[in-house]
């Protein structure tokens, strides 16, 4: 595998920012490692870190490289910072950067497919919000989404964080006043995205039962059973912490529907 630190400009952002790419490499005597490369672009999995992280995460604090030497796809983890991959009221146009320029952007830097049948994201906490809202609002471009531990009730969250004036000013100078109902709204955008009539992702859904947001997961799940979304859903005793995410990225490998190598 490559693994690749790339730092750029943003004109979406207005500003300098960073992701880190793993790329395929096909290797025959690397020691303890199988590499595998298709050929062709690369299908690609957006990979989403959460509030408190950024773009190094996943990759100080599990495997990820590791896991997916063997599937022959390219890693995006792109730098959001604590946007909640929202165009953000007050602050940086980061639903815009995550949804358009930032895929148009690393296909230009590296050859990375842009059918939607080779191309996924997930995402933990923060990111398997923004992970489930690039699904549902951008349905021809992602054939399959995994949120880990997300926070997929953003309404809910913020009437728990009423009473915490900093956590409100914050995720109201990022929302505004109200989620519900708009378009950062998740079981919102479930509802929305049922009524279409064009393709529906995959979704993988995971949280842990000691989890801070496990009742938010269970809203979201009563919500999307309530629709024909194809949806797995797996819980466990778990926390709100990185052993946990570790062993379910690799679950969500595992899920992925990967094209066949020749």
């Amino acid at each position: 595998m490559a693994l690749i630190k790339c730092d750029f400009y943003s004109d979406t952002l207005g500003l300098s920012t960073s992701m880190h790419v793993i790329l395929p490499q096909q290797t025959h005597n690397q020691i303890g490692m199988e590499n595998v490369t298709g050929k062709g672009l690369h299908p690609t999995l957006y990979l989403l870190h959460g509030l408190s992280d950024d773009d190094s995460i996943w990759l100080r604090r599990t495997s990820i490289e590791r896991y997916v030497a063997n599937l022959g796809i390219a890693v995006v983890m792109p730098q959001v910072h604590r946007s909640f991959y929202t165009d953000m009221v007050e602050g940086g146009r980061y639903w815009s950067f995550i949804s358009e320029e930032l895929p148009a952007l690393a296909r230009s830097f590296f050859p990375l497919s842009d059918q939607r049948e080779d191309n996924f994201v997930a995402g933990l906490s923060m990111g398997g919000y923004g992970a489930f809202k690039l699904a549902l609002r951008k349905p021809d471009q992602y054939a399959a989404a995994a949120s880990l531990s997300g926070a997929l009730d953003m309404s809910a969250h913020m009437d728990r964080n009423a009473s915490s004036a900093l956590q409100q000013t914050e995720l109201q100078r990022i929302f505004g006043p109200e989620v519900a109902g708009t378009e950062n709204d998740l079981i919102h955008l479930l509802k929305e995205s049922q009524a279409s009539q064009g393709p529906q992702p995959l979704l993988y859904q995971c949280c842990g039962t000691e989890d801070f947001l496990y009742e938010d997961n269970q809203t979201f799940r009563q919500a999307c059973e309530q629709t024909n979304f194809e949806l797995t859903y797996q819980e466990e005793p778990g926390e709100h912490e990185w052993g946990y995410w570790d062993a379910k990225i690799q679950d969500v490998l595992k899920w992925l529907p990967l094209p066949k190598h020749d």
